[in-house]
Order: C-alpha cells, then structure tokens, then sequence
C-alpha cells in the first residue's frame, strides 16, 4: 500500500470530482447507511464522545418460575448474570487526494461515485467484521468455522478439509430453525442472510415459488418476484459480503468454494460505534491537493453464544 505522500496515487483530472466537503460528508453518510446489512440486524450500542477503548454489557441468564408452596418462603435464585467486553479497537478509512486543477476542470458526476464508494467501503467493512463473528458461535475457535452445518441438511458438520458444503435446501432452514428454539431464543427480531447462491437455489425451489407458500396471490409472494422476503417467519437478506470459510489453522487460507448462511436473532451479536462516519479535509501545499478522508471507529462482540447457526453452501 502506498502511503498519500506518493503523489503517483493523487487524483487527476480524468478520475476526479469537483471538491465540496460538506456535500461530500452528508453523501457519504447516506451512502454508508444505505449499504449496511448486518449492522442495522443486529443489537447497536452508541458510545460516540465517550473515552476509553472498552465497554462491558451485562449478559443476565434467564431466570426459572418456581412454585410456591403455602407457608413456606419463596425461592431465591442465584445470581449468575456475566459481563461481555467489546473491544473499540476498529478503526478505518477511505482516502482521496484531489488536486486543485481538478476542482476547476472536473465534472461534478463524478463527486456521486466518490461519495457512494467510500459509504460502501466503509459500510462493507462494519459489515464484514459483524458476519465474520459467526466463526465463533457455539462454542468456535474464530479462526474456522468448525461448528457450522451443511446447507444440504442442517445436521451434518461442516469439514473445512473434505469441503464437504451443500446446496440450501428446507430441511436445513427448519432444522436451524429449530436449534434457535430449542435454545429459547426469541421468534421476533431473527434474521437470516444468505450469499447470492442459495438465492438462487430458494428461486429454484418449488416450495418457496408455489402460491400454497404464503397462501397469498398476486406479487406479495416476494421470492416469486425474485425478491427476498419472510421464510417461516425469519426475515431473509441477500448479501455478497456473506463469509468464506477459513481453514482450521489462524494462518490458514479461505475455502474459496464455500460460501455461509448465518441464521441469527439480534441479540446474538452487538456493534458499538464510538465514531460515526465522519469526513475531514486537510490541504497538502506540497501537492496543491485537498487531502480528503472518511473514517470510522467501533467494535463488534459476540453476546449470545446459542443464538446463531451457520450453515455452509457451495459458492
């Protein structure tokens, strides 16, 4: 990577956009929002102006109804509540170098390509850091996705050495399904996302195209339209950004012909933002260029270990 000094890299008058920083920034801002998946899914906590590069969310362990028996005191249950600390310790940026004989000879179209691509670098990123905490669930090492199932049935466990991974199909989606409810994890506020193949493989099912699905007529049938919508009540969501394996080993490579759904409740994961997308600008004399920024700070943690199940699918 080359630092912004080497000017080789500065923006010229072919690959620019006139320079409006206060346009920019609310641009960017949108463009960032519009490309979130995950982080409007799962549980936000604002931690913006606050000091210190730790935050601890109480993790209380649900409690038991007990009978109460005539003259006798009630039962006391003991505390067993725990803390989860989420590291602020993430900390990104977009940067462009745009000289000042682009401001006055570039056509502003390009300013919208600017500011959409630096919303969604950043937005892919938060992204990226939110889905990739699934390697972790039930009990994962993080390093692989050693405690995820087949797509084919639900059942089977996924082996990174053998890429034994399968095409989505329903069983899997009720037996997940099923495993968040064993888990008492709550039915409202569950999401499911899934990469671009097994979009394409639910279109090609004829349980989710026939009408008898939601019993409705008409364009309401949302995967019919090629849409994503509702399967049994877990809200569904297309994204290029679901994770690829990793092998066993924490310097291991990816498995490139795998792909993950992850099927979560909210609460299984939190994302905390110290910083906001913010833009700044500095002018560089040595380049006659305004040196602009987009940055963010924040952190991700798993909360809820049973409340997420990762099924792997062919690429």
């Amino acid at each position: 990577m080359t630092a912004y000094f080497d000017g080789a890299n500065a923006t010229t008058t072919t690959s620019a956009d006139a320079f409006v920083p206060e346009i920019w920034s609310d641009e960017i801002i949108a463009a960032y929002k519009k490309n979130l998946v995950a982080a409007n899914l799962v549980k936000k906590m604002n931690f913006k102006g606050k000091k210190g590069d730790t935050i601890n969310i109480p993790t209380p362990t649900r409690g038991t109804a007990n009978a109460k028996t005539a003259a006798t005191a009630v039962t006391i249950q003991a505390h067993t509540d725990s803390n989860t600390q989420v590291l602020i310790n993430k900390h990104y940026e977009y940067s462009r170098l745009i000289e000042d004989i682009v401001a006055a000879q570039a056509l502003s179209s390009l300013r919208s390509f600017y500011t959409e691509d630096a919303g969604y670098a950043l937005g892919k990123q938060v992204d990226t850091d939110i889905i990739r905490l699934g390697r972790a669930i039930n009990s994962g090492t993080g390093a692989r996705y050693g405690h995820a199932y087949l797509g084919g049935d639900g059942t089977t466990a996924y082996d990174y050495s053998s890429n034994n991974e399968t095409a989505l199909t329903d069983a899997a989606i009720r037996r997940s399904i099923q495993r968040l409810d064993d888990a008492d994890v709550p039915m409202d506020g569950r999401f499911f996302i899934i990469p671009p193949s097994s979009r394409n493989t639910l279109m090609g099912l004829a349980r989710y195209t026939e009408q008898a699905f939601t019993g409705e007529s008409g364009g309401s049938n949302t995967i019919r339209n090629g849409l994503v919508g509702d399967l049994y009540g877990v809200s569904v969501y297309v994204s290029s950004n679901a994770d690829t394996p990793n092998s066993a080993d924490n310097g291991g490579g990816t498995d490139e012909t795998s792909r993950v759904c992850l099927m979560a409740h909210k609460d299984a994961f939190v994302l905390v933002e110290q910083m906001g997308v913010r833009s700044q600008t500095q002018y560089k004399q040595e380049f006659l260029a305004n040196l602009f920024t987009a940055d963010t700070l924040y952190g991700v943690a798993e909360l809820r270990d049973g409340a997420a199940v990762a099924l792997v699918v062919p690429a």
